[in-house]
């Protein structure tokens, strides 16, 4: 029976980087025959000490103890056939442990859905910053027997140093993620965004089209925001909510237009256009900002609107508020997108030949 040992930052059902690129396929490869392992990090108890400010001490002490954890992980990766490395074996700035992977004879799949070879670190650590090296991210691509990577502008980084990369998008499970009738928290149409504690700072980029857009909608507009339930925007009445995987889809079910703001800097061209993705899988209109992948996801006017500066954001959206017609047809052909290129369906037999073929060579 072929094996795989998944060495990612996070437990299962964590992290967005796992749960919608690999984490969903788990179940495709043990039907195809294969023995899956995850090998985390950072446990729930963990979780909190690492992403939250914390004594420099306490840190030290949990870096030593992950590094223990990871020591394990090396030791039993010689049973294993592949060794799936997401993102990186470590948070630090060695490859230590991607080399020692190496050695254990396994082949190394590495994936990135995110252009980690710019500096991007948590606002938690960032006393730490000094201890990354994002160049590493070269180093690891070389070493490895292939790379997975989550759109073109990842891919031809890759390519400098590896020719075997191959792309897989960011996919949706369609089957999971369908639109649900949901009780209002308010009356009128919902203006929504989804994130994260460390990607909040992406929505607040929309707030001056948000009150551009409160002034002339009134209170036939309100506005939602899921995964930062420290956020509090008094101006638009916004408390922000966390993120919770069992109502997930009920809270996102709310959204009638959805948002994903991005600054059009290195970074955010190597997105693979998650936020988007979720709301158009769910049939909610949506307007992304136009950098990197959000603009081939995108169809201009068919599945979705793309903008570039506050006037055209303010514009789509006042579009989808007033015309109900059009987010009934953008949702349907945005979910339609999601389908065909970036679903769980779309993509499973990519995976299934990755792996098939990385062993037979």
């Amino acid at each position: 029976m072929p094996s795989i040992l998944f060495v990612v930052p996070h437990r299962s059902n964590r992290a967005p980087s796992q749960r919608f690129r690999f984490e969903q396929y788990i179940r495709i490869w043990q039907q195809a025959g294969y023995r899956c392992t995850m090998a985390p990090l950072i446990s729930e108890h963990t979780d909190t000490i690492f992403y939250h400010p914390s004594s420099l001490f306490r840190k030290a002490l949990l870096f030593a103890n992950l590094l223990f954890i990871r020591l394990k992980h090396v030791i039993q990766s010689s049973a294993y056939d592949i060794v799936f490395i997401q993102r990186e074996a470590f948070m630090t700035g060695t490859t230590f442990f991607e080399k020692q992977f190496k050695r254990s004879g396994a082949k190394i799949i590495y994936d990135f859905d995110d252009a980690i070879w710019h500096h991007d670190v948590s606002e938690a650590n960032k006393k730490f910053a000094l201890l990354k090296r994002p160049q590493k991210t070269a180093q690891i691509i070389a070493m490895s027997d292939l790379v997975i990577a989550g759109n073109y502008y990842l891919k031809q980084y890759a390519l400098q140093y590896n020719q075997q990369v191959l792309i897989i998008p960011t996919t949706i499970d369609t089957n999971n993620y369908i639109k649900k009738a949901v009780p209002r928290t308010k009356s009128g149409i919902c203006i929504g965004w989804s994130g994260s504690v460390t990607t909040i700072k992406h929505f607040i980029l929309a707030v001056p089209v948000l009150e551009r857009l409160k002034k002339h909608c009134g209170h036939n507009i309100y506005f939602k925001v899921i995964g930062d339930d420290t956020y509090l925007n008094e101006a638009l009445e916004i408390q922000g909510i966390k993120w919770n995987e069992a109502t997930e889809i009920d809270d996102l079910s709310e959204i009638d237009i959805g948002i994903m703001p991005l600054p059009n800097d290195e970074w955010s061209k190597g997105k693979c256009g998650l936020k988007g993705l979720q709301y158009m899988a769910l049939e909610i209109p949506t307007v992304m900002a136009a950098v990197g992948v959000n603009t081939e996801i995108i169809v201009e006017g068919v599945n979705g609107y793309l903008a570039e500066d506050e006037n055209m954001w303010f514009e789509k959206i006042l579009a989808l508020i007033n015309q109900p017609q059009l987010r009934q047809k953008m949702g349907k052909a945005a979910r339609q997108t999601v389908i065909e290129k970036y679903s769980i369906h779309s993509q499973q037999q990519n995976y299934l030949n990755c792996t098939t073929q990385i062993l037979s060579s």
